[in-house]
């Protein structure tokens, strides 16, 4: 029942598309997109004495993951950090698409959905920063977690009650899955 409400609270703060539309974007998602640094993580870069570099992941959006790819649709990882960290998270979850050192996420986005022969309406994508505006403008819906920046909150569609690194993702992806009549309790994922 709270991931109905969830669903229903979207109408009530989508900027873009008022309305029952929302859902109906949320039904048509056939990819799913997000940033790494302040959205699968707290946006912290830890370092050791000896220079090892750490992040932290949330293991509640990697299942989410995990149940958008058993639910059949595309997950994205698009950043512009380039870290044998990020390689190796994406690897456990199975993520088809990694792209590291992307400059300009958009021309990525579109790439994606091109090659997968769908259009940008059917993109889902979250970030928090500067650099994700312009794909968070482009597609069909776009979230931000609640600590994103100012900018960022201003042109999503969904503004996430979890902060970056604490299950902004998996938010939106229950969104997704409610939407598309896959309540995550019935689809059954493996690793997070």
């Amino acid at each position: 029942m709270a991931q109905k409400k969830a669903v229903k609270a979207i109408h009530k703060d989508r900027r873009r598309c008022p309305g029952d539309q929302s859902g109906n974007i949320l039904k048509s998602i056939r990819l799913f997109a997000t940033d790494v640094d302040g959205v699968l993580t707290d946006a912290g870069m830890y370092y050791s004495e000896s220079g090892d570099e750490w992040k932290k992941f949330n293991t509640r959006d990697g299942m989410g993951i995990k149940l958008l790819q058993k639910a059949g649709l595309i997950t994205a990882i698009v950043t512009q950090e380039r870290t044998k960290l990020v390689a190796r998270r994406a690897e456990k979850l199975a993520i088809p698409e990694v792209h590291q050192g992307a400059m300009d996420k958009l021309s990525v986005v579109r790439e994606m959905a091109s090659r997968y022969g769908i259009t940008l309406e059917q993109v889902a994508y979250i970030g928090d920063d500067i650099n994700d505006v312009e794909a968070l403008k482009a597609v069909g819906f776009s979230a931000a977690p609640a600590d994103g920046l100012p900018d960022v909150l201003a042109v999503v569609d969904y503004v996430c009650r979890n902060k970056g690194g604490e299950g902004a993702v998996r938010e939106v992806i229950d969104m997704i899955l409610v939407a598309q009549q896959r309540p995550p309790s019935s689809v059954r994922g493996n690793q997070r």
